[in-house]
């Protein structure tokens, strides 16, 4: 009998108060035989419900880190950072030995340019942008990108009104597909998860819900890496620090990685 693939879904902010949201998405697409961990910061870390400034990412960046390093230590599979900038992504996959490490910008363009030439973003502030748009051009999809579609809503602000939510992502999505001939939608931000169904039944289009695609993007990379030996790359750019000169760091592995920890079992 195969042992269940493990993938830990980790929230980078130092409070559990999305955890339980992450979990329900965890139960309804997991496959039956992957176990799921869904985990968040210590609060010690920043008791941050968002990381969508900068100075706040730059503080969660060494707990993200140091996560990883844990998850891969605990025999994980596969560690998904759960954050539309793909915060610390590569970082992380340094110190992740041969843990696939993925995060949901990459997941979400890789699945969209699977199904469609081009695709749109919608994120909620104008402020997210500049970062995202980073990202994609580091994947290399920025030429099938039609635009990113900003709503005014902060990342706390997407499950406080659903139905207001819900009108204003439609709304964004009807101008991507309609006047820039968007043929597929992601949502930017992992907080939007439940809403991307509604907006496909509206605008005919697939629209990707980021936290559902990193999570399938991880479980894929472990199925491929114990049925075809894909084992990531640690060379060149993706060279790991030596393990002795870690050890005398020491700071990599101090303290408690995890502030709170939901697992969903195979």
């Amino acid at each position: 009998m195969l042992k269940p693939l493990k993938v830990m879904y980790f929230n980078p902010v130092g409070t559990s108060g999305y955890d339980q949201m992450f979990a329900d998405m965890v139960k309804d697409h997991k496959l039956p035989g992957t176990e799921v961990h869904v985990t968040s910061l210590p609060a010690e870390n920043g008791a941050f419900t968002h990381i969508e400034y900068r100075a706040y990412e730059s503080m969660v960046t060494g707990g993200t880190i140091r996560a990883a390093r844990a998850a891969a230590k605990e025999g994980f599979d596969a560690f998904v950072i759960g954050c539309f900038y793909d915060t610390a992504l590569h970082d992380a996959r340094e110190m992740s030995g041969e843990m696939i490490v993925t995060a949901p910008c990459v997941a979400a363009v890789e699945i969209a340019s699977s199904l469609a030439n081009r695709f749109g973003i919608i994120v909620g502030r104008r402020k997210w942008v500049n970062q995202m748009s980073s990202t994609v051009k580091d994947i290399g999809q920025y030429e099938r990108l039609t635009g990113f579609y900003h709503v005014g809503l902060g990342v706390n602000d997407f499950q406080t009104d659903h139905a207001k939510t819900n009108e204003l992502l439609i709304e964004a999505g009807r101008k991507a597909v309609e006047e820039d001939y968007a043929e597929a939608l992601i949502l930017g931000c992992t907080l939007e998860v439940g809403f991307y169904k509604q907006i496909e039944q509206q605008l005919g289009v697939p629209v990707i819900d980021p936290s559902i695609a990193a999570l399938k993007r991880a479980e894929y990379g472990a199925i491929l890496k114990r049925q075809c030996g894909w084992i990531p790359s640690r060379k060149w750019s993706c060279e790991a620090p030596p393990e002795a000169e870690l050890a005398q760091l020491g700071v990599f592995d101090e303290g408690e990685a995890f502030g709170n920890r939901i697992i969903v079992a195979a």
